[in-house]
């Protein structure tokens, strides 16, 4: 039983020596990220519902979400649509090789032309909440009872909306 003592006190003794002779050094780094502006966005569709000629114009919305990071200034363009021979001015919907003519606003009361800033149309500008936090706009469609679209063969129409963020 006394070597086991003895040898327990001698190891004791190694360590606590060992470790008055122990040195550090230090040093820093720096760590650095360079946030880039980016942007996203994504659109719900736009449906008129069913147009009974004569009845009265038509009407729907669709959502655009933008999500840029924080502080990032933006402006949203619509383009003409996917349709052969519609404008920013005057978008039109296709069924084969019949139209259908509506249009794309800012506001419920169809007044300003939601564009590319093209003649009279506008664009709408924001400002990035963070990729997390969306800044939302709200697409007015309107489909005109106009004569035009009164003299229209019955059927299914569509058309595609580009949207564009400039950041």
């Amino acid at each position: 039983m006394r070597r086991v003592l003895i040898a327990t006190a001698v190891g004791a003794a190694l360590l606590g020596t060992g470790s008055a002779f122990a040195a550090t050094t230090t040093t820093t780094f720096q760590v650095q990220a360079a946030v880039q502006k980016a942007c996203q966005v994504n659109a719900t569709a736009l449906n008129f519902g069913n147009y009974t000629p004569g009845s009265g114009a038509a009407s729907g919305t669709s959502t655009i979400n933008v999500l840029c990071t924080k502080t990032t200034g933006f402006t949203v363009a619509l383009n003409g649509g996917s349709t052969t021979g519609g404008t920013v001015a005057q978008r039109l919907m296709a069924n084969g090789t019949n139209t259908l003519q509506y249009n794309l606003f800012t506001t419920n009361t169809y007044a300003t032309v939601w564009g590319d800033n093209s003649g009279t149309s506008v664009t709408q500008a924001g400002t990035g909440n963070g990729l997390g936090t969306p800044v939302a706009y709200t697409v007015y469609g309107q489909l005109l009872d106009n004569p035009t679209n009164q003299n229209a063969v019955p059927g299914n129409y569509t058309d595609t909306i580009t949207v564009t963020v400039t950041y």
